[in-house]
């Protein structure tokens, strides 16, 4: 990438000239740009900290919680009276806001229930596709250079839409409000009716949630049976019901939520021993626009994802080099007067950041596809035309008045969306990440004697008899009664 003109020692928002060139899409995805941290980067350390965390549970949280946040815990379960408390001082306008992100959020989460399935294929022969709820999720929030409250929404009530009925939620703790995580993580937490809350960061708050913490001190993996209750039926998690009186932190089946590059590697370092939704990495934006966008528009959704982080990524695609220029020099002003000056700047100005030019529409849409965007805004002619096009994004924000800022707080999509190009094979946070299929299988005797021959012949030929033999004896003439109810 080549530097473009902007405003002197303010933005130096790089240009990447595609024009003209005929590009695989390996090639797009080798030159398109891209923050240079890499997970794999922090895997020693963090497999550090996994491995402590796993090894002596409370005592290496307690220690890594006085190193990372500068704090001193005994249990990082955060107290009942804590969290009344925040939600008793939490700002009108703030619970109000929060309210209606809930209410939006709830009712799109709600809808994207899948149905089940059930087929007869052949008379006697019914097949079933149930979704069932994981027992108990684990969820992050991330703390650092901002407070996500609007995280707690996103990963909760998706979570209560697909019927979890267990739920953790881990957030780093803040030496100035007593060690506890921020009071507004708190109170929506409190809004959303989850009790069971951590003061918990980073890497160890991943492995404390997959592998559990026993209530001696050590871990819990790997000790009884993990349910934490001596009492029949109580779920997992959930037999501490008092957090003055912490216990056990019960493992869970799957964890979610955005953090930083620790949390990332640590969630991809324990996928297997339980679910993740995705590594998800420092924020991004793509704008597709064409010479009828605003450029001061544009250019004020680029800052406002590049105030999250450093290294957060704001690319602007487009075949109009006047459009550019203007966006260009819009940045310069609204990075010199934005509150996070200096972080909009280097996020803006880093190899992660900049304009790709692009021959016409058709070229951009390529370009875009290629970057799979974690938030990608078309601002074109026929913008909704454009957005079913797209075929990678996490989240597709549709005309000059559905910026990413809408779906960060009220337009009742996920936030937690993929990152880093993975757009191109998963998805973002929603209720199916919270579920799981069961298939159900019920033959009849007639219907399995429909298909006993074929069984026979494809176990034959996997030289696996003894397969075919199980489906034999059921119709073998041994005078033992078989049951036939189902």
């Amino acid at each position: 990438m080549t530097s473009a003109p902007s405003t002197p020692s303010v933005v130096d928002f790089r240009t990447l000239d595609l024009r003209g060139r005929t590009l695989s899409p390996g090639d797009l995805k080798r030159l398109l740009p891209r923050a240079a941290v890499s997970a794999h980067s922090s895997e020693a350390a963090v497999q550090a900290i996994v491995d402590d965390v796993r090894a002596r549970g409370l005592g290496a949280l307690r220690e890594l919680a006085r190193r990372f946040d500068g704090v001193e815990q005994d249990h990082p379960r955060v107290p009942a009276d804590v969290i009344a408390a925040a939600l008793e001082e939490l700002d009108d306008d703030v619970r109000g806001a929060l309210e209606e992100a809930i209410r939006r959020a709830r009712l799109f989460a709600e809808a994207q229930r899948p149905a089940d399935v059930e087929i007869e294929i052949a008379e006697g022969a019914r097949l079933t596709h149930r979704w069932i709820a994981v027992d108990r999720v684990g969820l992050y929030v991330p703390g650092g250079l901002a407070v996500y409250p609007s995280s707690v929404v996103m990963n909760v009530v998706p979570a209560q839409a697909a019927g979890v009925r267990s739920i953790a939620l881990a957030s780093p703790p803040q030496k100035e409000f007593g060690g506890w995580p921020h009071p507004v993580i708190l109170a929506a937490a409190a809004m959303l009716g989850v009790t069971e809350v951590y003061a918990m960061g980073g890497a160890q708050a991943v492995a404390a949630l997959a592998y559990g913490v026993a209530a001696d001190g050590g871990t819990g993996d790997g000790t009884g049976d993990g349910s934490g209750s001596s009492e029949p039926g109580v779920l997992p998690g959930v037999s501490d019901a008092d957090p003055s009186r912490p216990g056990a932190i019960d493992p869970v089946n799957l964890i979610t939520g955005p953090g930083n590059v620790f949390v990332a590697t640590a969630k991809r370092l324990v996928r297997g021993s339980v679910g993740i939704d995705s590594e998800a990495g420092t924020t991004e934006i793509a704008v597709l626009a064409d010479a009828g966008a605003d450029a001061d528009l544009v250019a004020a959704d680029l800052v406002s994802q590049a105030e999250h982080d450093p290294q957060a990524a704001s690319v602007l695609v487009t075949d109009s080099e006047e459009l550019a220029a203007a966006v260009v020099e819009a940045l310069g002003v609204r990075a010199q007067r934005t509150r996070h000056a200096d972080r909009v700047r280097t996020a803006l100005s880093g190899p992660q950041s900049g304009v790709i030019l692009v021959d016409d529409l058709e070229h951009g849409i390529a370009v875009c596809d290629a970057y799979a965007a974690e938030h990608l805004e078309i601002q074109t002619a026929d913008a909704a035309g454009v957005a079913r096009r797209i075929r990678n994004a996490g989240a597709v924000f549709v005309g000059a008045y559905s910026p990413v800022s809408l779906g960060d707080y009220c337009a009742g999509s996920n936030h937690v969306l993929p990152t880093g190009g993975t757009a191109a094979f998963t998805s973002g946070l929603n209720v199916t990440t919270f579920l799981k299929a069961v298939q159900l299988v019920q033959y009849d005797r007639e219907a399995l004697r429909e298909v006993s021959a074929s069984i026979e012949a494809l176990s034959d030929a996997e030289n696996l008899p003894a397969h075919g033999e199980a489906v034999a004896a059921r119709f073998e003439a041994t005078g033992r009664p078989v049951r036939t109810d189902g």
